[in-house]
């Protein structure tokens, strides 16, 4: 079968289309680095698409705790950058005539439903809320206890408070009684010891106190009526005085005398004593 010339240019035309459909398919168009460097609607609208698709890719990822805990925290890291990134690409489709996405669009929720918890614009997803200094940002802290006023403790005030009715149960007056009981023995012990303790100790002091030096025990009396009473008497003691025996206030004043004496005679100059001697012999002391 022959072909006519017509033919072979249909085939070429395409050949050409094919070719140019492959080539199409194979180039990939990249995102601008820069939101500002975009300066048609459809593209714009385009790439914020296409960033939303990376980020749910991302967030399906994060919900495996079992990558590890530098592996979480990149992804999440990952997420936030893609994030700040679309909202650069929201507000470049406002300036182009777009809508404004900030307001209208729907907020960020997780895989749950919730809306993503974050602090100061920076999100957790998934595993990386529970990890190690993040979960103590999300944990509520307990509400404050109310605090009762004057009025509502003293309802609360009634017999029982007072102890009025601590007998009632009938616990209470036996262990008071038995602990009475103990009490009390242990007081008459204690009684009876310090007496025993207090009573020879008296009668110890009594055997140490030195005899007095004007007492003389008359072993061998001279006449019958001393011997008589002497043997009367249980442990009589009798007062011999053989010479003139001074009281205890003439022994005290002739002790002071004896050390003004001392005195005189080692401070006082030999014209004072002279003095003090003359003085002396005119009163006639």
């Amino acid at each position: 079968m022959v072909r006519s010339e017509s033919d072979f240019d249909i085939m070429t035309a395409l050949a050409r289309f094919r070719q140019a459909q492959l080539e199409e398919g194979k180039v990939k168009e990249r995102r601008p680095y820069l939101a500002s460097e975009c300066s048609e609607l459809p593209k714009a609208e385009k790439w914020r698409r296409q960033i939303i698709s990376e980020i749910s890719k991302k967030v399906a990822q994060i919900q495996n705790a079992g990558l590890g805990e530098f592996r979480i925290r990149d992804l999440n890291d990952e997420i936030n950058k893609l994030l700040r990134e679309k909202g650069h690409w929201e507000v470049r489709i406002k300036e182009l005539g777009g809508p404004d996405y900030a307001r209208v669009g729907p907020r960020m929720l997780d895989h749950e439903g919730k809306e993503v918890p974050g602090n100061r614009g920076y999100k957790y997803f998934g595993a990386a809320r529970d990890l190690p200094g993040v979960r103590e940002l999300f944990e509520k802290e307990p509400a404050p206890a109310l605090r009762k006023t004057r009025a509502e403790l003293m309802k609360e005030v009634d017999a029982e408070y007072y102890g009025y009715r601590d007998e009632d149960d009938g616990v209470l007056l036996p262990l008071e009684a038995q602990y009475e009981k103990q009490a009390v023995i242990e007081a008459v012990q204690k009684w009876k010891t310090e007496r025993e303790s207090r009573l020879s100790g008296d009668k110890q002091q009594e055997e140490e106190e030195e005899e007095s030096i004007y007492t003389a025990y008359n072993e061998e009396p001279e006449d019958e009526e001393s011997r008589e009473e002497q043997e009367g008497e249980e442990g009589g003691v009798t007062f011999i005085a053989h010479v003139p025996v001074p009281s205890q206030k003439e022994v005290e004043e002739a002790l002071v005398r004896r050390k003004k004496m001392e005195l005189l005679q080692r401070y006082a100059s030999e014209t004072l004593q002279a003095q003090s001697q003359t003085a002396k012999t005119l009163l006639g002391l």
